[in-house]
């Protein structure tokens, strides 16, 4: 299968004490998961790399691998013949702090665009939101110092207002005032369409089923198609 050829997963294996659910049992709050396996590959040298780096809602939590957005991604970029590899770095249970710790190691191949998806765990969590951009700064500027000619695209998230109105106002605002800030492209709202529909998300309430993860590739590939 072309898709299992060219799309690849890290392999990482991360322990996450809040999270013990089975992924088609109700879980708590968090976007996570325990256990997070993934197959690193070579990449052919005339082949670009595209690098989704997030937490579950990019690792496909509960799915199976293909079900992803970034292996639909990959399957789009293949049916129009475009020489793009597409790299799954999501890490469920993710925060942006466990994102800015592990990002050094995840760039030490040449990435040609970056898409960053984090901050929901955060937000969940009730984190300082200075914390979270902070953070997410750092891994803009990491990033950008690794490579300054990879094209970043910044994936919007919102979250519900279990914190306060105030909390998560500020929070959805961290997004596009960041792309604005370093001159991104950005993703408004990652799960536009999917969140808050049931028959769209896991019995968590949370995650996107297979075909929720659809209708995020198409939030995604609006974005992504203008950059490729």
């Amino acid at each position: 299968m072309q898709t299992f050829l060219k799309f690849r997963y890290f392999l990482v294996l991360a322990l996450f004490i809040s999270c013990k659910e089975n992924p088609k049992q109700e879980s708590d709050t968090s976007v996570e998961n325990p256990v997070e396996n993934t197959v690193k590959s070579e990449v052919e040298t005339d082949t670009k790399t595209i690098l989704f780096f997030g937490n579950s809602l990019t690792a496909g939590y509960g799915l199976d691998t293909e079900e992803s957005f970034p292996a639909l991604i990959q399957d789009r970029l293949d049916s129009l013949g475009m020489n793009y590899t597409a790299i799954n770095s999501g890490l469920s249970g993710e925060t942006t702090s466990g994102g800015l710790n592990r990002l050094n190691w995840v760039l030490n191949q040449k990435t040609d665009v970056f898409v960053l998806e984090l901050g929901a765990n955060d937000g969940l969590r009730g984190i300082p939101l200075k914390e979270t951009r902070k953070n997410l700064q750092s891994i803009i500027d990491l990033v950008k110092e690794k490579n300054p000619s990879t094209k970043i695209i910044l994936a919007g998230m919102q979250i519900p207002p279990n914190m306060g109105q105030d909390y998560t106002d500020e929070f959805r605002k961290i997004y596009p005032e960041l792309a604005a800030e370093n001159d991104l492209r950005l993703i408004p709202f990652l799960l536009d369409g999917v969140a808050g529909i049931p028959e769209l998300n896991l019995q968590d309430g949370i995650h996107p089923t297979a075909e929720g993860q659809k209708i995020v590739r198409e939030n995604v590939w609006k974005v992504l198609e203008e950059v490729l």
